[in-house]
């Protein structure tokens, strides 16, 4: 049972396509550990805690959306950083991470993955004309209310979103965003999406929300991202004779 790492990161370059974006890290093997792999973890951010549980688990590879190496951060490797990386090293455990691609799929990404899950129909790209937008837009099977909004997010998630605006508008036409997207309202409303969901939310958001008369929904970041890297991962599985085991290490963010 196994297969190498080598044909693990031709498979996810060649389905994620990472050449495509320009990204805020690098997307691919970020760590490079043992050259075969039976067993892959997967999880949101490759944070400590993921290390650790991947490590107990004895997994050969980590695959994260959220990796290391981002643009701007400081470059010594000190601190968390060499513990990380030393937890990594130590146990010959590759880390492959991709950020945007991930986001972006059409049928594994976070957006695809959350858009199913909340019954969206009719899914277009929320920038048409970009063809690396992340970002989505649709109308819900049936339109729905905002407190009936929030308890369909509230069971996907386990976590209480936060709803902006006028809670009682019955909401049809829906643009939505994984993570950290709260400035692509703009973009919501052009599209005449009566709501805009995303994982996190900013101060002058709430302002716009209100004055454009948008329902704005922040379902938590790690909450809106725990999709996409799973289906890659099952994916992987079905594809490869390799195990994989997503660990959910909680964010309330």
């Amino acid at each position: 049972m196994g297969t190498s790492l080598d044909a693990l990161v031709r498979w996810l370059d060649d389905t994620l396509q990472p050449g495509k974006f320009r990204d805020y890290c690098p997307n691919g093997l970020q760590v490079e550990g043992r050259a075969e792999v039976a067993r892959l973890a997967t999880g949101v951010t490759a944070s400590q805690a993921l290390l650790d549980a991947a490590a107990d688990w004895d997994a050969d590879a980590i695959l994260v959306h959220h990796g290391y190496f981002w643009r701007g951060e400081a470059e010594p490797l000190v601190g968390m950083k060499r513990r990380r990386l030393a937890t990594l090293l130590t146990r010959d455990i590759s880390l492959l991470a991709y950020h945007l691609p991930l986001d972006a799929h059409p049928t594994l990404g976070n957006n695809a993955r959350l858009g199913e899950l909340l019954d969206i129909r009719d899914v277009a790209p929320l920038e048409p004309g970009d063809p690396t937008a992340v970002g989505n837009v649709g109308n819900f099977a049936e339109p729905l209310d905002g407190p009936a909004l929030c308890a369909r997010l509230r069971e996907l998630t386990g976590r209480e979103p936060l709803l902006v605006g006028d809670a009682q508008r019955q909401l049809q036409r829906v643009a939505w965003c994984t993570g950290a997207a709260q400035s692509y309202i703009g973009t919501a409303l052009a599209a005449g999406a009566d709501v805009y969901i995303t994982g996190e939310v900013s101060e002058p958001t709430v302002h716009i929300a209100r004055e454009e008369g948008i329902v704005f929904v922040a379902a938590g970041h790690h909450a809106t991202e725990r999709y996409g890297v799973q289906a890659v991962g099952e994916a992987l599985a079905a594809a490869f004779p390799i195990e994989h085991r997503f660990f959910d290490c909680d964010n309330p963010v």
